[in-house]
């Protein structure tokens, strides 16, 4: 059974590499999933007003946590097993990172379509995955873009 880590970050587009896992797996790829989303470092702001390190951990956790709310339950929906991770840092090395320690043979995530800065730096997380991933990596366009 494959091991796919899916990264999200309750966007549209990450939804709809998401579904495409789903029908991968109806369409009878045998797997099971990662889901990770990344929460950036903190910013400047973030880590003088927070009281102490631990309650910026926690906030970040959260975060992270209700992004991955959406696609948890679509995977729930159509009944397969996944485990769910909230990583902090880079988010292309992270995500690299998360695979490895999952122990994940493919990463299937959305890639971005032109324009806004958003689909820009989205596009730089999928080029920094590709470029740092030992395992396959399938990119996901979204309807639309």
């Amino acid at each position: 059974m494959m091991k796919i880590l899916l990264p999200v970050d309750g966007s549209e587009q990450a939804l709809a590499a998401v579904r495409h896992a789903i029908r991968l797996v109806e369409e009878g790829l045998q797997a099971n999933f990662v889901l990770a989303n990344v929460q950036g470092p903190a910013n400047l702001y973030e880590m003088v007003s927070a009281p102490d390190v631990q309650v910026l951990e926690e906030v970040s956790e959260l975060a992270g946590t209700h992004l991955l709310a959406s696609a948890e339950a679509l995977l729930r929906h159509a009944k397969l097993e996944f485990e769910s991770e909230v990583g902090s840092g880079d988010p292309g090395h992270t995500l690299v990172d998360i695979a490895e320690r999952f122990g994940c043979d493919m990463i299937i995530m959305q890639t971005s379509g032109a324009g806004d800065l958003r689909s820009a730096l989205l596009g730089s997380v999928s080029h920094s995955v590709v470029q740092g991933a030992s395992i396959p990596v399938m990119l996901v366009k979204a309807v639309g873009d």
